[in-house]
């Protein structure tokens, strides 16, 4: 082989990890739902009436859940399980909508480095089977091994049948 078909051999290699690098550093992940880009990234953390009656909601009005299973600000979830139950996500400090409570309202640091949105010193989650706002298809389901309520502007659980069937794994 002459050596400048080696060179532009080589020269086309490194174009090529070069490009595929690039991709990667500018989101072209799986496209998950535990991917930050895919989450929210300016939290807005507010009250709206369901079926459970009021509860958390992000900016979206999508319905926020607890996971009993969480040690105090710690997220257990991850994995497959931040995928079926994405968490609030949020850079810098959540803004406080109607209803929510300024001095609840905080960020913990996940295991992936990213922030996540607390209220009342527990990590906030949105469920994957909720596809509209006011759903909370999530309410009492029992995954991942715990439990997962939606919360009170209190920063309690609430208690209740949410608005689907659900399944338990």
């Amino acid at each position: 082989m002459t050596p400048n078909r080696s060179l532009t051999r080589l020269a086309s290699a490194a174009a090529i990890s070069l490009t595929a690098l690039a991709f990667a550093a500018c989101g072209g992940g799986s496209g998950t739902s535990d991917s930050p880009a895919s989450n929210e990234l300016s939290a807005t953390i507010s009250v709206a009436n369901t079926g459970l009656g009021p509860v958390l909601v992000d900016s979206n009005k999508r319905t926020l859940y607890v996971f009993e299973k969480d040690e105090g600000t710690t997220s257990v979830c991850n994995g497959r399980c931040a995928t079926e139950w994405p968490p609030a996500r949020a850079n810098g400090k959540p803004t406080v909508g109607d209803g929510a409570s300024a001095s609840l309202v905080a960020t913990t640091r996940r295991s992936d480095e990213t922030a996540q949105v607390t209220y009342n010193g527990h990590p906030v989650y949105r469920y994957y089977g909720d596809e509209n706002p006011g759903d909370t298809n999530g309410q009492g389901l029992t995954t991942f091994g715990g439990v997962w309520y939606a919360v009170s502007a209190a920063g309690d659980q609430v208690f209740g049948t949410g608005s689907g069937g659900g399944y338990d794994y």
